[in-house]
């Protein structure tokens, strides 16, 4: 059995911060109204420029396949949950499945 430390490496760590901060820059890209309301297009510029170095630092850590395919994944899930809870997006029942295999696939990734 894999220990608490093992499981929430730094690398794991550092692509979930990544992952955070793509997702703030996508919802702060849709706040700024297609950059009409330019402090939150700005603030988005400045979370993805952060989000890409949270990443690099994780590459050291982790192979580049892995790190990019969880920051991916965890971004999805993210935007499209932040994207019903903030904007009201309605989400169909296929949505919600694939976000639960993305689940899966992410959990099955990392322990590999």
């Amino acid at each position: 059995m894999e220990t608490l430390s093992s499981l929430f490496s730094a690398g794991l760590l550092l692509v979930m911060m990544a992952a955070a901060l793509d997702v703030a820059a996508n919802l702060l890209l849709a706040k700024s109204e297609g950059f009409r309301i330019r402090r939150y297009g700005l603030l988005a510029l400045a979370a993805v420029g952060l989000a890409f170095t949270s990443l690099s630092f994780a590459v050291r850590s982790m192979d580049l396949a892995v790190a990019y395919a969880m920051w991916g994944g965890f971004g999805i899930l993210g935007t499209s949950l932040g994207g019903w809870l903030l904007f009201g997006q309605r989400l169909k029942p296929s949505a919600w499945l694939g976000m639960a295999l993305l689940i899966c696939g992410l959990s099955i990734l990392h322990t590999s």
